[in-house]
Formats: C-alpha cells, structure tokens, sequence
C-alpha cells in the first residue's frame, strides 16, 4: 500500500491573460499550499482493472484520469490499482483538490511502476490534465505561469488561513466564460510585481491579496461578497476568493487569531500556509 497527502492550495494572486484561440487562458499567479489534504491511497491489485474511489465525488473524476493516461504512457510494469481518495478538500471549491488527487495518483503510479518517467514527462501528463496538476506534482509555495506549466518556487512567510467553502461549487468553465462576458482579462502579464511581493511582510502580504476571477465569481454568486466582509470583520488582514471560488478566504499571522476569528464564521476551516 503506497499513501501520498494530496495539499489543497491559495491563490493568493492570481492575474488573467486573455482567451488564447485554443480556448485557453495564461495565468500569473502567486499560489499558496496549505496543510489542508485529501489522503489518496493505492493498493496493488492481483487481477482485474484500475478501480478509483473518491467519497463525494460520484463517477468519473481526474485521478482516474490521470492513472489512465500514466498507464498508456508508462504502465507497463504497473499492477491494477485500487486507489481510494478520503476527501478533505471541498469539491468544486477554489482549492485545487481534484487537481492534488491527480498529481498524487501521478505520482504514485510512478513510484509503484519502479520510476519509469521524470519530471519532465510526469509534467507533461499533467499539463494535459488541467492547469492546477503540474504545480501539484511537487506541492509547495510557487509563482505559476502560461497555462500552469510554467512553475518556479518561492517562499512565503508564515500564515494562518480561515477558509469559508461552499456547498454548491462554482463552475471553473462558467467562471471564466463570465470573466470574458464582463472583459475581466489582461492584455499583458507580468511576473515582477509577484515576485515583490515574496519579499514583504505577513501583514503587507496578507494586504496585497488579487484575484481577476474575483469579480466574475461574484457576478454568478453576488452573496459571496458577505462572506468576505464577515473575514475582515472577524480580523482578517485581507479576503479573497481563491481561484475560480466559491471559497472565500481570510489571512491572519497565525493560527490562534485564525480559530478565534473562525469561532464567528459558521462552516468556517482553519488551515495554514505549508
């Protein structure tokens, strides 16, 4: 049995370029990884197909996407799996769970396989997979760029996080369809003001939050602007929507001003920056 932590993370910038003709968007964006994880787990099976289950997420989901692609690729000395996901992450959240899951089976796979791709390989599987896996291959504080295959660590200090997710997801698709109705994308990106901003303060940091899906996310769920307000009311030094949302969330300089601040917030998760 092989168990891997699958980090949830915050995008704690994140600036949109416009839609490319192959319908995608460049990103630059300052991403956090937090300590909140789903747990993904492999067992060697002695017959039979892959089988992957995740609690929460009926049917087809991206970590048998992943395995699937891993196994035409390379998987010729890899056993059928049975990989099981206990969710901790909220689905549809912001919170890059589903893309965590993928970059774990990832991984994995490849450990389980004996080792047969590298980095590079592996993060070319996972660029076909979504923006949010490449980064997820190797979980930490990053400066993401292009369509999220472009990644260079970073270090941040350390932050306390109070998440407020949502039961009802937010569309990734519809999100950035609303982005481009309401021409919410930029006509240039430009990495230098991301990197100033590794060098400053927790509070300076935590003041300097910047999301362009923000306001598309607030076009399709008007209500998430209360929930923001309820973070800097409760003592947040800023609030944000992470990525396409729904989650809203709120940076304190440690966890103790986080729980106590959470302590207001109803549904409210404390996590922080890794």
């Amino acid at each position: 049995m092989v168990r891997e932590l699958a980090y949830a993370k915050l995008n704690l910038v994140l600036h949109v370029g416009a839609r490319r003709v192959d319908g995608l968007h460049p990103v630059c964006s300052l991403v956090a990884s937090i300590d909140l994880a789903d747990e993904v787990i492999a067992e060697p099976k002695e017959s039979g197909g892959d089988t992957v289950e995740c609690e929460g997420v009926p049917g087809d989901n991206l970590a048998a996407r992943a395995l699937a692609e891993f196994r035409s690729r390379a998987g010729k000395e890899l056993p059928p799996l049975a990989i099981t996901i206990r969710k901790r992450v909220p689905v549809a959240a912001g919170l890059g769970g589903g893309s965590a899951d993928a970059a774990a089976t990832l991984r994995i796979a490849n450990e389980l396989a004996g080792g047969p791709l590298g980095p590079e390989e592996l993060a070319h599987i996972a660029a076909g997979l979504g923006s949010d896996v490449p980064s997820q291959l190797d979980p930490r504080h990053a400066l993401v760029q292009g369509t999220g295959e472009r990644i260079e660590p970073v270090t941040l200090p350390s932050l306390a996080a109070v998440l407020i997710p949502d039961e009802d997801g937010l569309s990734t698709a519809a999100v950035y369809a609303e982005l481009d109705r309401i021409d919410g994308a930029r006509e240039t990106l430009d990495p230098t003001p991301l990197h100033r901003l590794t060098a400053l303060s927790r509070d300076e940091l935590s003041k300097s939050l910047q999301n362009d899906l923000e306001p598309a996310a607030l076009s399709l769920r008007p209500d998430l602007q209360e929930r923001l307000d309820a973070l800097i009311a409760a003592g947040a030094a800023g609030a944000a929507v992470s990525g396409s949302g729904p989650t809203c969330f709120g940076l304190f300089a440690d966890r103790a001003s986080a729980e106590r601040a959470a302590e207001r917030l109803p549904g409210a998760l404390v996590t922080e920056l890794r």
